[in-house]
C-alpha cells in the first residue's frame, strides 16, 4: 500500500493518489477484494461470508444495519454495510489487515 494517510472529520483514511483526489478526479479505478489462494474476486457477501467462516470468523446478528463478523479469541470485529453496493475499499482494507496473506485489494 502506498499513498498518503489523510485525517479529515475525525477519520483517517489512505489516499492512494492524493493529486487525483485533490482535483476531484472520477477516473480512479475500482477496487476489488480478492481471495489470494483461489484468486477469486469477492462479488457478494455470500462469497465473503463463506471465506470468513472457513477462517474461523463468526457472524454477529446484533445490528440490523450491519453485517458483522468476530474472530473468537481476538478483539477483531469486521463491520460492513448491509448493502454490498456500499462495500468500499476502506472495508476491503479492514478485511485485509485482519486476515493477513488471505485477501488483497486490487485495482480493477
Amino acid at each position: 500500500m502506498s499513498g498518503v494517510w489523510v485525517f479529515k472529520n475525525g477519520v483517517v483514511r489512505l489516499v492512494e493518489n492524493p493529486a487525483a483526489e485533490s482535483l476531484g478526479a472520477s477516473s480512479r479505478g475500482r477496487k476489488v477484494l480478492v481471495h489470494t489462494s483461489s484468486n477469486e474476486v469477492v462479488t457478494s457477501y455470500a462469497v465473503l461470508e463463506r471465506k470468513l467462516l472457513s477462517l474461523g470468523w463468526e457472524r454477529y446478528y446484533d445490528d440490523p444495519d450491519l453485517l458483522q463478523f468476530h474472530k473468537r479469541g481476538t478483539v477483531h470485529l469486521i463491520s460492513l454495510p448491509k448493502d454490498f453496493n456500499k462495500f468500499k475499499s476502506m472495508h476491503m482494507y479492514d478485511i485485509v489487515v485482519k486476515n493477513r496473506n488471505v485477501f488483497e485489494v486490487r485495482d480493477m
